[in-house]
């Protein structure tokens, strides 16, 4: 069996790993990279291996840089099935249209400019029409039900307890005279986080591969967390300023909502709009709404009790419409404005940033992993004279991070999840990770006793 690292290796975007195995191919996750502009366009649009001799895709979850390139590798001939939890397929076929419209939006953009410098065009990656012919080879597989994935191979999805739906990929694998198991963490979660489930550990795994995107810092607890939130909330509201916060639409912004309640219902904030402007964001917070089967105990109980949803009540204000979303840079009383996307590189998030960056009332909120090159993460660096929409501005706001809102584990959760295994696995492939968290969880680990721990490059492979 060989495993190719296409995707998330030695980098936290793009995941992509290949399997062949008895003469069949496994594609695990087929996410868009993200990163420099100029470099995310040919990346993403050639595969390094013909799509049409792909067998079956299995997917850990819906976040674009795990799913996004779906569209783009059915485009190219692949129609075989594309396995996941029932939740990940229904936030999948909403994710991936969203997506459709931004790289058709994109190229528009690009093409004006090279109009100008009497280039040709480009084309979209993909647009919302492929998007939606991902969605007849979509297959969803209940949690820990096992299926054949290709021949010789039993998959298994286990709550990965990241975001609505998200698994970790269990591959029972009988090759020629050996039988062995392959776990694929996919994105690991944390204990204690709001709305969701805590993530399954693994166990009997042969071979580990798995996420290392914090692997060099552990984050405050969830409550922490919560607290970090509440004083930067309260403190902006008491100076008379809005919370501008650049949050992913599926995960972060419901966690968010779901803070914010509580904040409203214990008396810690006053009754501020809390405005969650993004289309895809209150698509998925309906999605959210339709999955019992993934949320944790406390969330069923409190929705029996309420006999309606957690992520509506009153201060919360969805806007669907561009209309409604310019309306909001009207209302001059403070307030929380939740928009897409989480690292502030497209969507409505950067007209509210290019509205309320100069003022010092405001706090622009950064609440998960930013990517090197994009706005998210120059903001995250607190850099004084940032470009939004071509025009440079000088950030007068206030800029506060808080990590311990990461959906994801961190460095001792994610060597927790390895130990779970020590005494059995032989080989650990450390994934969607920059050096700096991989090699640090890799350290750890090596400290603890593991012999095989691997970093692997791009494109490499590794058998077994």
């Amino acid at each position: 069996m060989r495993i190719h690292f296409h995707g998330a290796a030695r980098t936290v975007t793009g995941s992509m790993h290949l399997i062949e195995v008895n003469g069949s191919r496994l594609l695990l996750e087929c996410g868009l990279f993200q990163g420099r502009r100029k470099d995310t366009y040919e990346r993403n649009r050639n595969f390094p291996f013909d799509p049409r001799t792909i067998d079956a895709v299995i997917l850990s979850h819906a976040h674009i840089d795990h799913s996004g390139n779906l569209p783009h590798l059915v485009k190219q001939g692949y129609n075989g099935p594309i396995y996941a939890t029932h939740a990940t397929a229904h936030l999948a076929a909403l994710m991936l249209r969203d997506s459709g419209h931004i790289q058709e939006a994109d190229a528009t953009f690009l093409n004006r400019k090279r109009a100008r410098r009497g280039e040709p065009p480009v084309e979209p990656l993909y647009t919302q029409e492929d998007s939606e012919k991902v969605a007849e080879y979509l297959r969803p597989i209940p949690y820990d039900r096992s299926f054949e994935a290709v021949k010789g191979v039993t998959a298994t999805l286990m709550d990965a307890g990241h975001i609505l739906g998200s698994a970790g990929i269990v591959l029972d694998i009988e090759e020629r005279d050996r039988k062995f198991r392959l776990w694929f963490s996919g994105d690991i979660g944390r204990r204690d986080l709001p709305l969701l489930r805590d993530p399954v550990l693994p166990f009997d795994a042969d071979y580990l591969l798995m996420e290392s995107t914090y692997g060099d810092k552990s984050h405050h607890s969830p409550e922490a967390a919560f607290e970090e939130l509440r004083t930067v909330v309260k403190r902006t509201i008491k100076r008379g300023g809005k919370i501008i916060i650049p949050a992913f639409a599926v995960g972060r912004t419901q966690e968010l909502v779901v803070c914010l309640h509580r904040m409203t219902e214990e008396g810690d904030i006053p009754p501020v709009p809390i405005y969650v402007d993004s289309p895809l964001a209150i698509n998925a917070s309906q999605i959210f709404n339709e999955h019992p089967e993934c949320m944790d105990a406390e969330t069923r109980a409190y929705v029996l009790e309420h006999g309606h949803p957690i992520l509506n009540f009153r201060q919360v204000i969805y806007t669907r419409s561009v209309d409604e979303s310019k309306a909001i840079n009207d209302y001059k009383k403070p307030a929380v404005i939740i928009s897409a996307s989480g690292m502030a590189e497209v969507g409505r998030i950067l007209h509210h940033l290019r509205n309320n960056i100069e003022d010092p009332r405001n706090t622009i909120l950064i609440v998960g992993w930013q990517a090197p090159h994009t706005l998210g993460r120059r903001l995250a660096d607190r850099e004084t004279r940032v470009k939004i929409f071509g025009e440079t501005f000088t950030r007068k706001a206030e800029v506060e991070t808080i990590g311990g809102l990461s959906a994801h584990a961190g460095q001792q959760m994610l060597v927790e999840y390895a130990m779970a295994v020590k005494d059995q696995v032989r080989k650990v492939f450390l994934v969607h990770g920059e050096d700096r968290g991989a090699l640090a969880l890799k350290e750890q680990l090596e400290q603890r006793g593991f012999e095989n721990v691997f970093y692997p490059e791009l494109h490499t492979t590794a058998e077994i």
